[in-house]
């Protein structure tokens, strides 16, 4: 399956789509404006998010770029171009909505980073649930730098990195590498730039190989206990995995485990 999104004032495909075996590539497409994220690619992200949380054939999610950075962050002239507080207000919370969706569609999300990834772009990555990088890639939120500090990023980047790593990154807006970036917990990987893609097949084809079912309802759960107090947390999931138990695909599993043989999910 191969589709596009919306499409710019150029009107070229700004956002594309390509599935294959269960992994879905969406591919931001403004490589001349770094992948900067308009109006018109949050839009695009948005409905691309909405439509695959309602595809059971998709498995995984991987989020990749074209032209030299993977993503800018906002596009600063749209953003001057409206220099109103309610403008910003509107563009900040679309964003938000945008990242919360992604946290909470039923598939697991890797960023494949070949590149830069500054200020929103950086989000973008933090927000994945995975991340594999490009030892060519470098992760900033600049903003400090125009004067601008990178509140709504710093939500992402506060539930990935230690508190002092996170401010550090804030504070400065200085360039991490790759390597930093595993270091941080940005990252799960930083491998060379020939073999990011291969890298990417082998962790989303291991994910797409496991129980959707399971996979589904451990993301789910995971992001909402991490809201909770331990004693709290642990009331949850254990209400939650008594109910997964309870899954056609951890019966087999189990069975498949004791019988020594390879377990058939009840949704491929």
């Amino acid at each position: 399956m191969v589709a596009t999104a919306r499409k710019n004032s150029e009107q070229t495909d700004i956002l594309l789509r390509r599935d294959t075996d269960g992994i879905c590539r969406l591919t931001l497409n403004r490589p001349r404006q770094y992948n900067a994220l308009s109006e018109d690619m949050l839009d695009a992200l948005q409905n691309a998010f909405d439509e695959v949380a309602e595809d059971k054939s998709v498995r995984v999610v991987v989020i990749a770029a074209e032209g030299k950075a993977f993503c800018a962050g906002h596009d600063l002239k749209e953003m001057r171009a409206n220099p109103s507080r309610e403008y910003y207000e509107y563009l900040f919370l679309k964003c938000g909505r945008m990242m919360t969706t992604m946290q909470r569609i039923p598939q697991p999300v890797v960023a494949r980073v070949h590149g830069i990834a500054t200020a929103a772009g950086c989000q973008l990555v933090a927000n994945a649930d995975l991340a594999v990088a490009s030892t060519a890639a470098s992760f900033a939120t600049s903003g400090i730098g125009v004067g601008l500090f990178c509140m709504t990023p710093g939500v992402a980047l506060s539930r990935n990195l230690d508190r002092k790593r996170a401010f550090e990154m804030l504070f400065t807006g200085e360039f991490v590498s790759a390597e930093q970036a595993v270091e941080f917990g940005l990252a799960n990987y930083a491998v060379a730039p020939e073999e990011l893609d291969a890298k990417v097949d082998e962790l989303t084809g291991t994910i797409a190989a496991k129980s959707a079912a399971a996979i589904s309802a451990g993301k789910r759960v995971f992001y909402r206990q991490l809201e909770m107090d331990m004693e709290e947390a642990y009331e949850y999931a254990a209400k939650e995995m008594a109910c997964n138990m309870m899954f056609h695909d951890a019966g087999e599993g189990i069975d498949a485990f004791i019988g020594k043989r390879t377990p058939s999910w009840k949704h491929k």
